[in-house]
């Protein structure tokens, strides 16, 4: 099992042109329950350099109240974790500014026949920098710029 990114978008751009070795998007799906939850009709998977989406920053549930943060120290997180999650936020701040609408679910990746969504967040980015941001696990995530 691994964690696996949902996004959906109302943009019909074509995000795997943003593909490369740390970061892509397909349009094929993981057959998930949570991806009934996301709001967008245009929906991709985020996969990293391991193919499942765990190469990208995460919180475990349990952690969650932890809420955004920059690396630490104490916590080491991989080069290539940090750059991952720093090239899908520009994705998705260059759909944000063309004046899309996104969402994206962090699920732990198991197939199941019911959602195991704890809830959903509100991230504006002119609140959350790119360094603080990480996904948390199985939860939704509505995204924007609002100044």
């Amino acid at each position: 099992m691994c964690y696996m990114v949902l996004l959906s978008t109302d943009s019909s751009e074509d995000l795997s042109v943003h593909n490369d070795e740390l970061v892509t998007f397909s349009r094929t799906l993981p057959p998930l329950a949570e991806v009934e939850a996301l709001a967008h009709p245009h929906r991709w998977f985020v996969g990293s350099r391991h193919g499942c989406s765990c190469g990208f920053r995460h919180l475990y549930v349990g952690s969650v109240s932890l809420g955004f943060g920059e690396p630490q120290d104490w916590y080491p997180e991989e080069v290539e974790d940090l750059e991952a999650t720093r090239r899908f936020l520009s994705v998705v701040k260059a759909l944000l500014a063309a004046g899309a609408c996104i969402d994206c679910i962090d699920a732990w990746g198991h197939e199941t026949d019911s959602s195991n969504l704890s809830g959903t967040i509100y991230v504006n980015f002119a609140e959350v920098s790119d360094r603080e941001y990480r996904f948390f696990e199985n939860h939704r995530f509505v995204l924007s710029q609002a100044a």
